[in-house]
């Protein structure tokens, strides 16, 4: 049985770096490392998400009337279909990085920067989308009231349609003031004043017998009785939100102290504001990492052109970049199973 024998060429070489785990050199497996930790950054967000969901799973928004608008075509119902929109061409973004990899394994230098260009575009059209669809989240479409106790109610017609508050406000004389910190007690501060006062969400309701208050407490098919039956088959979807009677309506907006238009950290109008908060915080941490991919994937695609890495005879950067890119795709792909569609 022979020995082995380790020379002093040999230690140098394992300790300075000179090894290649599984024929992956230094800067492909540091890349690894980074997807590794920040999968698992993305994973604890997510896991938050699913348990606050769980927690409050009776007023979380419904995201298809959330997430219901298509660029140019307003007041049409569409939902999720921009959002499947910006996930194919992110999907599809990966794949153009698969062939500009797959170029550069064959020193093709024009297809690279053909491919990576095309993945660039993708990028940037993905982070256009994501911007847009933050700002119809923040602005707001309907309109709701929010109670004492940090309920939202929405407004709906007898056919369980969505009715906006400038559809029935009514013009109540109502003298509103900005609170500034000169102006108040401890220079406290506060946010842009709402389109409408209480005043005259309420006293418009009480004029259009035809409205009714929606809560954000959500019930399934298998509760409704047979007095909603009617109600149930003109919103036409297997969750729905408590439509209150007039009776109950009117009584329940006693109890209404702000006017909430859109989304913020605050206040949401669609529902539970934690749905918000997690919606800013996970869209826009995955929007950043967008961000940093398209400069990135902009800096190689410069080096491609000006021909650095034909002179290197490799485009293994090509290759390290796309790495980050496809765990940039693959995390949307579980932020919008989770997000959007579960």
């Amino acid at each position: 049985m022979g020995a082995t024998v380790t020379t002093a060429n040999s230690e140098a070489k394992t300790w300075g770096g000179g090894n290649e785990p599984m024929g992956a050199n230094y800067g492909k497996l540091m890349m690894w490392f980074f997807i590794m930790s920040d999968a698992l950054t993305f994973s604890g967000f997510l896991a938050a998400y699913g348990f606050s969901r769980y927690k409050f799973v009776e007023t979380w928004p419904l995201a298809d009337e959330v997430f219901n608008h298509f660029p140019f075509m307003h007041g049409v119902e569409a939902p999720m279909y921009y959002v499947a929109l910006m996930t194919f061409i992110l999907i599809f973004s990966s794949v153009t990085m698969v062939l500009a990899v797959d170029a550069g394994h064959h020193m093709k230098k024009q297809k690279v920067a053909v491919y990576m260009f095309l993945t660039i575009i993708g990028g940037g059209i993905f982070l256009g989308s994501q911007a847009w669809e933050w700002k119809n989240f923040i602005k707001g479409e309907y309109g709701a009231v929010e109670t004492k106790g940090g309920s939202i109610l929405q407004f709906v017609n007898t056919k369980g349609e969505r009715v906006a508050l400038a559809d029935f406000a009514a013009n109540v004389p109502v003298e509103r003031e900005q609170l500034e910190r000169s102006k108040a007690t401890w220079f406290m501060s506060e946010s842009s004043l709402p389109t409408y006062s209480v005043e005259q969400i309420v006293e418009g309701f009480k004029a259009n017998p035809d409205l009714l208050v929606r809560t954000e407490t959500i019930f399934h098919d298998n509760e409704i009785t047979k007095k909603d039956a009617k109600l149930d088959k003109a919103l036409n979807k297997n969750k729905h939100k408590t439509v209150l009677t007039r009776e109950a309506s009117l009584e329940r907006l006693k109890e209404v102290h702000y006017v909430v238009e859109g989304a913020n950290l605050v206040r949401n109008e669609y529902g539970q504001k934690l749905f918000a908060n997690f919606f800013f915080f996970i869209t826009g941490f995955h929007g950043f990492h967008v961000f940093s991919g398209v400069l990135i994937n902009i800096l190689i695609f410069l080096n491609v052109v000006l021909g650095t890495y034909e002179k290197r005879k490799n485009y293994e950067m090509v290759e390290k970049v796309g790495l980050y890119w496809h765990f940039v795709d693959l995390v949307w792909v579980f932020v919008f199973t989770f997000f959007y569609l579960v």
